[in-house]
C-alpha cells in the first residue's frame, strides 16, 4: 500500500486531479517523487487524444494549439508554472542570493513573472500551431514523462538552496536507490521518443539535455542549489525546449 499511497501523494501534490484520501508518512514521502512522471502520462495521453480529436473534426490549428497549451496547466493546476514565474521574478531582480530566495517565497506576482509567462505561452502556442499537421507532434507525449523524471532527479540529487520547504519534505526521506527508478523511467521515455520519430526525437532529447545542463549551472551559481520553485522552472523550461526540438527535428 505504500507504493499506492505514494502514487496518490504524487497526484495530489503535482496535479489538480482529485485523489482519494491516503495516509502520508516518511515512507510515502520517500517514494512520492518516483511517481511524479505518472502525471506526465496523463498530460501526454490527453495531448494525443486532443490532437486526434482536432484532426478528426478538421479543427483549425489555432484551436488545437490553444488547447495543447492549456492542457498541462489544467492537469497540474499550474503548480509548475507558478515555480517558473516565481523563479523568473527572482532572476530578473538582480538582487543578492538571499534576496532572490525571499522573492521566490513572496506570494505576490511581479511584473517580470507575468511578462515571461506570457512569452512562454505565446511561443508554445506558435510551436504547437506549427506542429499541428506533423506526425512529429506525438514525440511530445512521452516528453511529458521525461521532463518530470528529469525534474525529480534534479530535485533529489542536486544540493538544496533551503533547509526547509516542500522540496525538503519529499527529498529528505528519499533513499539512495530512489534515483534508479527515475533514471529507468527517463530512459524509457527517451526510447519512446526515438521510436516514435527518430530525428524529431533526437533533436528533442538534445534540447532537453541542453536545458538540463543550463538549469544545473544556473541553480548552483545563482541560488546555491534547487528549490521547489526552481524545479517547476526547470520542468517548464524542459518542456518548452522539447517542443522547440521537435519542431526543429521535424524540419530535417
Amino acid at each position: 500500500m505504500t507504493w499506492y499511497h505514494a502514487l496518490l501523494s504524487a497526484f495530489s501534490t503535482y496535479s489538480a486531479i482529485p485523489t482519494p484520501r491516503y495516509r502520508w508518512d516518511e515512507r510515502v514521502g520517500a517514494l512520492t517523487l518516483c511517481f511524479v512522471p505518472a502525471v506526465g502520462l496523463v498530460c501526454g495521453g490527453l495531448l494525443a487524444l486532443w490532437h486526434a480529436l482536432c484532426l478528426a473534426l478538421d479543427a483549425p490549428a489555432a484551436l488545437f494549439a490553444a488547447g495543447a497549451v492549456c492542457l498541462p496547466l489544467l492537469v497540474t493546476g499550474g503548480i509548475h508554472m507558478d515555480g517558473y514565474m516565481d523563479t523568473s521574478d527572482a532572476l530578473s531582480s538582480h538582487q543578492s542570493r538571499e534576496r532572490k530566495l525571499e522573492i521566490m517565497k513572496d506570494p505576490h506576482t511581479g511584473a517580470f513573472a507575468v511578462i515571461y509567462c506570457g512569452v512562454y505561452l505565446l511561443l508554445s502556442y506558435g510551436l504547437f500551431s506549427a506542429l499541428y499537421a506533423s506526425a512529429a507532434l506525438w514525440v511530445l507525449c512521452p516528453g511529458y514523462v521525461l521532463s518530470r523524471a528529469l525534474s525529480a532527479l534534479c530535485a533529489s540529487l542536486l544540493p538544496k538552496a533551503r533547509r526547509d520547504g516542500m522540496l525538503r519534505r519529499y527529498t529528505d526521506p528519499m533513499r539512495k536507490g530512489s534515483a534508479v527508478p527515475l533514471c529507468a523511467v527517463a530512459a524509457l521515455a527517451a526510447a519512446g521518443m526515438l521510436w516514435l520519430r527518430p530525428l524529431p526525437g533526437l533533436a528533442a532529447l538534445a534540447a532537453a539535455g541542453l536545458a538540463l545542463l543550463c538549469y544545473r549551472a544556473l541553480a548552483l551559481r545563482v541560488f546555491g542549489g534547487v528549490t521547489g520553485d526552481t524545479a517547476g522552472f526547470f520542468l517548464e523550461l524542459c518542456e518548452g525546449m522539447l517542443l522547440l526540438g521537435v519542431w526543429i527535428g521535424g524540419l530535417l
